[in-house]
């Protein structure tokens, strides 16, 4: 596909407009529960019946919802349960990483369809969006007409200041603060009119967790994604909380200690460059952290130490924010593989039980369910939330 036609995607779905208020409403709902017949939704909703027949047929005509089988009771006329269409909506994600950048397209049911990586020393401006130009035309080449005018947006997740990041990085500093007079917008505007939302990276997996993850277990709970840098997600009333700058959730920042009792944030503890710095030390190839699919089983003599230190540091910083907010539960992810990510729950969940939890309600303790695409498929689920589903809370930057 060639630039011209790029840039003439504007999102098709978006053409008829933001969808209103009680659209969204049966929109979320069917997200959240699942295929529901119209009476029960209008019951639910506190809609009549045939203020929700008419919006269903006006989404099931734009191709947004489509029918089930039908459900025959004992009695009556069989009931029709109305679902979201998978082919309804698509958008396009991006995840910017330390040391790789992802992007896919994702379905209206959160199923990823297609994606392209790369890997990098830096994610230096340059690198990122001519990953993101090429990578764009190479999913989008692969996809019939009918698909690629129902992509709906471009979200993409990326860390808060990354400008920030030389100092973790090493990156020459004059090169890498060049991040900060980034437009995303205005760069993705070069090669592609869809509209563009920019979340917070951890943020964006804590989205991906909620609407496709275990997030639907749960009213209230906090998340923490372990990639390069720790992060994390606050979740209240079934809702995601981005609070007032979109940097709700920066549990990297959280106050911790050296081994000589300086102080130190959970981003230097508890996190990926660890334990990439201690391979590094050892001489051994730290790309074999990013590998896909990912193996980590000749790494062991590294990696299960630093589980145990990591979980250590998270049982703490888990106690910590239900200080503030009594979450139900807190949940772990990250771009690890499944049997890491796993170990490393079961050991906070150990760790948990010698925390001084005085005037504290300790919460469950359990694992994500995304894994190290999370950050990439919230991305691409910020375009569909800010145009079809209720969110109240959300503060999502859209352009």
């Amino acid at each position: 596909m060639d630039e011209e036609k790029i840039r003439d995607l504007s999102g098709g779905v978006n053409q008829r407009g933001v969808r209103n208020y009680n659209e969204r409403l049966l929109l979320t709902m069917l997200q959240r529960s699942g295929a529901q017949a119209g009476i029960d939704l209008a019951r639910k909703a506190r809609l009549s019946p045939q203020t929700v027949s008419v919006i269903l047929r006006k989404l099931e005509s734009d191709g947004i919802v489509e029918r089930g089988a039908p459900i025959r009771g004992k009695v009556g006329k069989p009931s029709i349960p109305m679902t979201l269409a998978k082919d309804g909506v698509y958008a396009i994600g991006m995840k910017v990483g330390r040391r790789r950048a992802d992007l896919l397209l994702l379905d209206f049911h959160g199923k990823v369809r297609a994606q392209v990586s790369t890997n990098y020393s830096y994610p230096m401006p340059e690198t990122v969006f001519s990953f993101l130009k090429d990578g764009l035309d190479t999913i989008l080449s692969d996809l019939p007409e009918r698909m690629i005018s129902r992509i709906c947006g471009i979200g993409i997740a990326a860390p808060f200041e990354l400008w920030r990041w030389h100092e973790l990085v090493g990156a020459p500093a004059r090169k890498f603060q060049s991040w900060k007079d980034v437009n995303f917008a205005e760069e993705v505007a070069k090669f592609s009119d869809l509209p563009i939302c920019v979340v917070n990276d951890s943020t964006s997996a804590c989205h991906a967790e909620h609407l496709y993850g275990r997030g639907k277990e749960f009213r209230d709970y906090g998340y923490f994604f372990i990639g390069s840098f720790v992060g994390g997600g606050v979740v209240l009333n079934d809702t995601v909380f981005e609070g007032n700058k979109g940097n709700a959730g920066a549990f990297g920042s959280m106050r911790s200690s050296g081994p000589m009792g300086e102080s130190r944030q959970l981003i230097d503890v508890a996190s990926l460059h660890v334990l990439e710095g201690r391979l590094v030390e050892a001489g051994l190839d730290p790309q074999l952290l990013w590998a896909q699919p990912q193996d980590w089983s000749a790494l062991s003599r590294y990696v299960d130490p630093w589980i145990g230190e990591t979980a250590q540091e998270l049982s703490k910083a888990a106690l910590s924010i239900c200080s503030v907010i009594d979450f139900e539960a807190v949940l772990f992810d990250g771009a690890v593989p499944p049997a890491v990510r796993d170990e490393l729950v079961e050991r906070v969940r150990r760790y948990l039980v010698n925390q001084d939890t005085r005037g504290l309600i300790a919460p469950r303790i359990e694992a994500g369910s995304i894994g190290g695409n999370a950050r990439a498929i919230g991305a691409a689920s910020a375009p569909i939330y800010s145009q079809f589903f209720l969110n109240v809370n959300a503060g999502l930057s859209a352009v």
